[in-house]
């Protein structure tokens, strides 16, 4: 995780009002639909941007899958969750290798945001309610979302697959 998503993740854990201490890791081993004995899923979709490290081709996407599972140890007052985020292929490269997804500031924030709402629903068993953010889109989506480009359409986690 970069220091961006551990600051706003800190920031958002103190929001919470709890004495247990937190922290956030990168996980690509996840797997969707299927967390380990123990733990709690939250899948959520993200708007953000590709960058191809070979041709340097940069496309927008609504549909960023990002895989949360998150655990509360309750007797060591310590929770723990690890994010991985799915990754997309370049469309204009013949042999594409997949990127890692870039995501705005304010996005990240209410991802996290989110990711709060459902740490307090699943590990504190607390009432949130539903609220209605959304996420900020820059650019245009030039076509259909292409599943045989996405890693999480070929992993059967993406709706759109």
């Amino acid at each position: 995780m970069n220091r961006e998503w551990r600051e706003i993740f800190q920031k958002r854990i103190e929001e919470l009002g709890k004495s247990d201490s937190w922290q956030i890791e990168r996980d690509d081993s996840i797997i969707a639909n299927a967390p380990e004995h123990g733990w709690m899923e939250y899948i959520r979709n993200i708007n953000g941007r590709f960058k191809c490290s070979k041709c340097k081709n940069m496309w927008p996407s609504k549909r960023v899958k990002v895989v949360f599972n998150m655990r509360l140890r309750t007797q060591e007052e310590r929770g723990t969750v690890k994010v991985r985020f799915y990754k997309q292929k370049c469309r204009r490269c013949a042999d594409p290798d997949f990127e890692e997804p870039r995501f705005r500031t304010d996005n990240i924030d209410l991802l996290l945001e989110k990711l709060m709402e459902k740490i307090r629903i699943k590990c504190y068993k607390e009432d949130c309610g539903e609220k209605g953010k959304f996420f900020h889109f820059d650019g245009k989506v030039d076509g259909p979302h292409e599943t045989s480009h996405c890693e999480a359409c070929l992993q059967g986690v993406c709706t759109k697959s």
